[in-house]
């Protein structure tokens, strides 16, 4: 009897198994190709004044910004879905307590607002740090129990907001970019979290796409430690983002890190210019370690950047380099039965000016970019979407209402 109560229970499990690869193998209800992220604005006001709804709505901040017009303008540059990033922090603030319906109901007309323009949407609850205007970011929803349960509620709560739109049209992220799991296997603490996301989205929004992702800023190797088994539905597209080489695509960026602050000047491809004048920016940055980093961090800098630098200097080489994330997410889809039409390259981009930096990426350098990107994620049959409207990495505007250079938008406009 007991070898008898084995055997089914090994079937059974087999059977879950199977049945769980059987949905993962089905095409999620939202499809897409080829989409642009919306501006996470952070120069709106400080949290003490979320209170005010002449100053938080409509929400969320491009609404403040973009018209109908502009939306209309990139369905007709050849874009057919929006990813909307939508800060969580206001719902999870006490000083906008008097306004939580209203600012659920401007998202929902925010989707709508896009979809009207002829375009599909996905809601991306987009937390960033906290400090400075706001109290409330991703690392205390990931080191409080009490702020993550406040943060899953929201979840259930937004879910619920957009579950009687049209699923073809409207997609739902729990969460962009979780900084958790980075050390280690990168399987200890996510696969639980993002379980509580996902039956909360579920349980409140039962037709919709769900958006699901790896740790550690959703990188390809995080997303490839996941189990999608753990997850037995039909309707997910799972997503990671890529900025690889980051030396290139990051360059100047003073909240990146305390070392690519000091790069500028280098072209992409980095063969795209004459050897000499590389040699001469090389030297630039160089220059610049010394002058201005740490002196106990100087030699490690200089090593590292010789390093970058010998990984992709031909064009072979950065291919290898760019390509890697693709490969890595494309084994891990085959693996589990995952279609890969069900996967997305959620960001990816090129910073075109840090703020109150002095120098400007080329359009032409930024373009060559984008396209490569472009080609590796449709090479493997996944979608994208390109980080951002505007701002740092703007494609459409620059910043304090410039226009960025064309380059871009035409390298996009040309895959007609």
């Amino acid at each position: 009897m007991a070898l008898l109560r084995a055997m089914i229970k090994t079937l059974l499990a087999t059977l879950l198994v199977l049945a769980s690869v059987a949905l993962h193998g089905q095409a999620a209800t939202f499809s897409m190709k080829r989409g642009l992220n919306l501006d996470q604005w952070t120069t709106w006001v400080g949290e003490e004044k979320w209170n005010d709804p002449k100053a938080i709505l409509p929400f969320p901040e491009w609404r403040k910004f973009l018209k109908d017009a502009d939306l209309e303008a990139l369905k007709d540059a050849g874009f057919d879905f929006l990813r909307m990033p939508v800060d969580p922090s206001p719902f999870l603030s006490d000083e906008t307590v008097a306004l939580r319906d209203d600012l659920y109901a401007s998202v929902l007309d925010s989707a709508r607002m896009i979809n009207r323009a002829g375009l599909k949407v996905i809601v991306d609850m987009h937390l960033i740090p906290s400090g400075g205007n706001r109290k409330i970011g991703m690392g205390d929803v990931m080191d409080d129990p009490e702020a993550f349960d406040a943060y899953v509620e929201m979840v259930r709560r937004m879910a619920r907001t957009l579950a009687a739109e049209d699923p073809r049209q409207v997609a739902f992220e729990p969460m962009n970019e979780p900084i958790v799991d980075c050390d280690g296997d990168g399987t200890s603490l996510w696969p639980d979290r993002q379980l509580k996301l996902f039956a909360a989205a579920r349980a409140s929004a039962t037709k919709l796409t769900l958006i699901l992702t790896g740790a550690c800023y959703s990188n390809a190797a995080s997303l490839a430690k996941i189990d999608p088994k753990m997850i037995a539905d039909d309707n997910i597209i799972w997503t990671f983002h890529s900025y690889d080489p980051f030396l290139l695509t990051h360059q100047g960026a003073t909240w990146a890190g305390d070392f690519i602050r000091y790069v500028t000047g280098l072209p992409f491809p980095l063969t795209a210019v004459p050897h000499a004048q590389l040699d001469v920016a090389l030297d630039t940055i160089r220059a610049r370690i010394k002058a201005e980093a740490p002196w106990t961090r100087q030699n490690g800098m200089l090593a590292y950047l010789d390093e970058q630098v010998a990984s992709m200097d031909t064009d072979e080489k950065l291919l290898g380099l760019m390509d890697a994330p693709f490969k890595t997410v494309e084994s891990w889809a085959k693996a589990n039965g995952i279609k890969l039409e069900n996967i997305t390259l959620g960001e990816f981009g090129m910073i075109r000016q840090e703020y109150g930096n002095s120098y400007v990426m080329p359009g032409d350098y930024r373009a060559a970019y984008v396209r490569d990107m472009i080609a590796r994620a449709e090479a493997h049959g996944f979608s994208w979407s390109v980080w951002s409207f505007g701002g740092a990495f703007g494609i459409v505007d620059a910043f304090d209402g410039d226009k960025a250079e064309p380059e871009v938008m035409d390298a996009i406009r040309s895959l007609h």
